[in-house]
Parts: C-alpha cells; sequence; structure tokens
C-alpha cells in the first residue's frame, strides 16, 4: 500500500511501483514477510524524461548504504525493493539521484541532485472477533434454568466450532422484564458474547501458515461467525418444531445481531490521523511508543529516547 498523489495514476501504481516527492516525504505501507514494492528514485514527472547519466544512491533506515545488501533487489535504474519485510526494516529510505544536465548551444554540462524521502511501515491485517448479541423469552427472571440454558447454548456452540480453533468467551446475560401492549409483561435473557479466533490450539495452526497468520486466523473465525449465524438462523425451527412441548425458554425472532471487533497484535496499532492511507491496516509502533497487547492503538512512552519500531514495552 503506497501514499496514491494526485499526479500519479493508476496504471503506475499497478505496476507495483511508488514513486518519490521532492517536496515531501512518501508513505509506504508493507504487509509483513511481502516484498515492498519498487520504491522509484524520481518523480512522476521527471521519470517522463531522458535522465543523462544517472547515479542512483540509497539509504536504509541505519543509514547503511544498500547497494550489495541481500535483503534488497536494486535496479540498474534506481528502482528499490525490500525482500520479505520485517518490523526492523521500517523506518526511512533515501535515494539520492544525480544526474546531468547539458545546454543545447553551448554543451555545458551541469550536474543536478535531487533526494527522494520514502517512509516505510511495516502493517499487518487486524485480527477480527464477532460479538454477538441474541434474546430469549423466559417464564421468569429468577428461574435456574436461565442459567442452564446458558450454560447448555455455550457448551453447543463452542462443539460446533471447535475445529476452527475458535471459542466463546466473554458470555454474559441479563434479565429484563418488558411491558408490551399486546402481550403484556413478559421477561427476556438478552445473551452477549465473542466468537474469538484464539482457542488453544490456534498457534499450532497459526505455525503451518506464518506468513498469512491473520488471513488464515480471520478466515477460521469468519467461518465460526457463520456456522453460529446459521444455528441461530435455524433455532426458532428446532425449538417450536423438534420439541413436543413448547420449551420455557423461545428464541425472540431477528434478535440475532452480530458486529465484527478487530484488534492488533503487540507492538502494532492504528492511527488514522498519522496512517490515513492505511486506515484499516495495524501499522508497526513509531519509535517512542509501544503496544503491549491486543488492543488498537500504540501508547506513548514515558521516555520518548526509544529508537525502535513495533516495540511492545518501553
Amino acid at each position: 500500500r503506497a501514499e496514491q498523489k494526485e499526479e500519479q495514476s493508476i496504471d503506475l501504481i499497478g505496476k507495483n511501483e511508488v514513486y518519490g516527492d521532492t517536496r515531501h516525504e512518501v508513505n509506504v505501507y508493507v504487509k509483513v514477510f511481502t516484498n515492498s514494492p519498487f520504491l522509484v528514485c524520481m518523480d512522476l514527472a521527471l521519470s517522463q524524461e531522458r535522465i543523462i547519466d544517472p547515479n542512483y544512491l540509497w539509504t536504509g533506515p541505519d543509514g547503511r548504504v544498500l547497494q550489495g545488501q541481500s535483503y534488497v533487489n536494486l535496479t540498474e535504474t534506481g528502482k528499490l525493493m525490500v525482500l520479505g519485510f520485517m518490523v526492523p526494516m521500517s523506518g526511512a529510505y533515501t535515494c539520492t539521484l544525480s544526474h546531468k544536465v547539458i545546454e543545447t548551444t553551448t554543451q555545458e554540462e551541469t550536474e543536478m541532485v535531487e533526494a527522494y524521502k520514502f517512509m516505510v511501515y511495516a502493517y499487518r491485517e487486524a485480527d477480527h472477533a464477532y460479538q454477538v448479541s441474541v434474546r430469549f423469552s423466559t417464564m421468569g427472571c429468577r428461574l435456574r434454568n436461565n442459567d442452564l440454558f446458558i450454560q447448555i447454548l455455550k457448551n453447543i456452540l463452542n462443539s460446533s466450532i471447535s475445529h476452527l480453533a475458535c471459542h466463546i468467551t466473554g458470555s454474559s446475560y441479563k434479565c429484563h422484564s418488558i411491558r408490551t401492549p399486546k402481550d403484556g409483561l413478559q421477561y427476556e435473557l438478552f445473551v452477549n458474547f465473542l466468537v474469538n479466533p484464539f482457542a488453544p490450539g490456534w498457534e499450532e495452526v497459526c505455525q503451518e501458515f506464518p506468513y498469512d497468520c491473520e488471513d488464515v486466523t480471520n478466515r477460521r473465525v469468519r467461518q465460526a461467525a457463520e456456522r453460529i449465524g446459521k444455528f441461530f438462523h435455524q433455532l426458532r425451527h428446532v425449538l417450536k418444531h423438534e420439541f413436543q412441548a413448547a420449551p420455557s425458554i423461545q428464541y425472540v425472532d431477528n434478535s440475532f445481531s452480530m458486529t465484527p471487533i478487530d484488534s492488533c497484535r503487540p507492538g502494532f496499532g492504528r492511527n488514522h490521523h498519522t496512517h490515513q492511507n492505511c486506515a484499516s491496516c495495524c501499522v508497526v509502533c513509531d519509535p517512542g511508543t509501544y503496544s503491549p497487547n491486543n488492543e488498537v492503538t500504540c501508547q506513548t512512552c514515558a521516555m520518548p529516547e526509544a529508537r525502535m519500531y513495533g516495540a511492545k514495552s518501553c
């Protein structure tokens, strides 16, 4: 992902190239373990011109010259690709382009120098979980059957998604009395729980796909959420038609709702202001910030002299 300027056409970005800009740094976002796009050591306008005796000098975040480094692909036309991008590779990549301009009439040569700065950030996809809300009618709020029913419901749901290494967490319910115009006073259980992709054993599943762990995890939890949605869609029919006597607890039609909840891995967070062009990404925490848990924001260190990207503590 790259910060797209108005003067950059879609077809140029589609070629996996990001052009520099002498006026300001260009933000580029690279998913961990993947290769960066080609960073081009010139702006879009200059790329349309003939350049005489170009010379390119690329330096990385640590100030080291990148020519000859094993983790970069550096072309003879000044394009840089960082291979297998990792968190410590985040930072400023700077290219200095020197070339000659020759006066047509006098053949006088002038040396021109332009500098381009790219801020390259590692990012990961957010981990998804799903907050589920559902309601059931019951005969009263102080019945022992309510607790029993919720426990059985949780066990059934966990059993149906355990093969996906997902489980139900944070389950809770409250019972409320509700007066309705038609039926008078009724009682309903307001049930909430989280469909969580980190059931015991999820690490082993992740180790099989180390390069796209979030993709695999998110696919698993989406399948689990869809399975639970189908369960509640069919539950009304089951409770109504599969029991000879009507159960004392009934599913309230159309009460099922599901909301995605995102989280970021430690060392990553979201910042809609700083990273507008990757607002949905979990971007590596900047130096001086950290994220110790699975929340979605990087916190500021009390000792701001910390210089590493992706800190999990200060």
